[in-house]
């Protein structure tokens, strides 16, 4: 019997962590600090086609859209969203890469910073963990913890932020033949667009080359859930046919996040064929709720420094 876990967490080159299941990369976390912020990318369905993209398919100035990534519009009147600084986000240190056989995981900080002070805004722990699931499909869970260096710090209203993903140009409405529904039961940007819903669902045709070189459309897609401990839950989506969506914690009012309260924010993505299937949506919707929260804490185990907790 194997003793290489069937879900690995590998440091690879060009300062990225690899999350694969079965020798197979489903994921890649990106935070070279040539970025203006870390993402991730690609997000690969169970076809092995990428089901997310980098920048909008027909303008350029929306090169900030890096397929699955944390931003914000309006920290302390700073504009961590558009990327063009002086606002960027760091990893300043990994804490732990997790191993396992029913997943495989990672607790990172990340510094949000100015471009004037060296010292961050924000710190952000991120811990993300990929969960195999039957057919290639598979969940990410993110939970982040927002802790200002102030003894508190405002986020101002915007549509825009922490949380978005790009989908893949066949994925998307306008330029491809997806479809985009909310848990409310209705579809398209004219429906959803700024409505509460608890997840939100994007999912179209992917083009998949056989061996002997012909093609074939799958159809795959990308819900995200938003955790029922977030604030102003449900949230409110900023979506739209071209091709993203993300839901809005600072939609309707700013947030005032203190230090010693710091803002915890979790959102689930699930990786699934065919379009997407309300009832069994529903219920991984309520098998999330009893999956527990996590801590990075110091490790007593030899060898390691950190480790991830389940509260």
């Amino acid at each position: 019997m194997s003793k290489i876990p069937r879900c690995e967490a590998i440091p690879v080159p060009d300062h990225a962590f690899s999350l694969r299941v079965d020798g197979i990369e489903r994921t890649r976390w990106h935070f070279a600090p040539t970025y203006p912020g870390p993402f991730f990318y690609p997000l690969l369905g169970p076809s092995g086609e990428p089901l997310t993209r980098m920048g909008h398919p027909g303008a350029q100035n929306h090169d900030h859209h890096r397929s699955v990534w944390f931003a914000h519009n309006k920290v302390m009147g700073i504009d961590f969203w558009s990327m063009n600084m002086p606002g960027t986000i760091r990893q300043h240190l990994w804490y732990v890469l997790e191993d396992g056989d029913d997943a495989c995981g990672m607790a990172v900080e990340l510094h949000w910073l100015d471009g004037h002070d060296p010292r961050p805004l924000l710190k952000q722990e991120l811990v993300a963990f990929l969960r195999p699931l039957d057919g290639g499909e598979y969940t990410l869970d993110l939970q982040s913890t927002f802790r200002p260096t102030a003894a508190e710090l405002e986020l101002e209203m915007t549509n825009f932020g922490f949380f978005a993903i790009r989908v893949a140009k066949s994925l998307s409405g306008h330029f491809g033949g997806g479809t985009i529904t909310g848990s409310s039961g209705k579809q398209g940007e004219s429906e959803l667009f700024g409505t509460p819903n608890a997840w939100m669902d994007y999912s179209g045709p992917v083009p998949v080359v056989q061996d002997d070189g012909s093609r074939t459309d799958v159809v795959e897609g990308i819900t995200c859930f938003d955790h029922p401990q977030n604030p102003n839950h449900p949230a409110k989506w900023h979506v739209r046919e071209d091709g993203w969506m993300g839901p809005s914690v600072c939609r309707d009012s700013a947030i005032l996040v203190q230090r010693d309260e710091p803002l915890v924010l979790r959102y689930l993505l699930h990786v699934h064929s065919g379009p997407v299937e309300p009832a069994r949506t529903n219920q991984l919707a309520a098998d999330w709720l009893s999956w527990l929260d996590y801590r990075v804490v110091k490790s007593s185990r030899p060898h390691r420094q950190f480790e991830i907790e389940r509260l």
